[in-house]
């Protein structure tokens, strides 16, 4: 059974915060944001084309960027191939400008929709696969790193136990919620995320939205 049966992610779910309320700190958290809303994502090249386009940039222009990049698809579906005939001359440099595609960013876009077209990001073998093969199957595109990878793996796959160490928004709620005097650093938040096992990605979702009295859904 993979990740995208809805009845098994909602009792997940279900089951993830029941164990997390355990923890005092973070129950208060948890009663104040309301159910855990993470829910799967099947595009996988648009939401890795929208991870590139985000890098370096405030996420309302961000946004508006890649609502640009999509209205140069028919009914603005993302496709890999379509990706690469676009970025290979098929629109001119004024309309790449226009849509926020940099070279060094349009270079990332052009890899990520390869390994794609190509078959080196195998898309119906990604739900079966284990965490870490993932994310070894995603870095070696241009542009995507472990966090991109840790990111794909909690907002698209809902798996439940990442623990993105790397992320600072982690780093800062984490210091802010349990009151320490310092922002941990990765290695110091590492066995932080013990207590939280095996739900370590819906822990960092409640961290994550601890900042706003109600959560998005992403």
């Amino acid at each position: 059974m993979g990740w995208f049966d809805d009845t098994k992610t909602n009792d997940l779910w279900t089951e993830a915060v029941r164990m997390l309320r355990k923890d005092k700190t973070l129950r208060k958290v948890i009663d104040r944001v309301g159910p855990c809303t993470l829910r799967p994502y099947r595009h996988y090249f648009s939401a890795l084309t929208e991870s590139i386009f985000s890098q370096q940039l405030n996420v309302k222009v961000a946004s508006t960027l890649f609502n640009r990049f999509r209205d140069l698809f028919p009914r603005r579906n993302l496709t890999p191939a379509r990706t690469v005939e676009i970025l290979s001359g098929g629109v001119d440099e004024p309309t790449l400008r226009f849509v926020g595609l940099s070279r060094q960013k349009r270079a990332y876009v052009l890899d990520l929709a390869q390994h794609f077209v190509d078959g080196r990001i195998p898309v119906r073998k990604l739900s079966k696969m284990s965490d870490e093969d993932v994310v070894l199957t995603l870095t070696p595109v241009k542009g995507v790193g472990r966090w991109t990878a840790e990111m794909f793996l909690i907002f698209e796959l809902n798996r439940p136990d990442v623990w993105p160490v790397d992320d600072l928004g982690l780093q800062e709620t984490y210091k802010r919620v349990y009151q320490l005097t310092t922002r941990p650093k990765p290695k110091e938040l590492n066995p932080l995320g013990e207590k939280f096992r095996p739900y370590r990605s819906i822990a960092t979702w409640y961290l994550w939205r601890s900042t706003t009295k109600a959560p998005s859904v992403v």
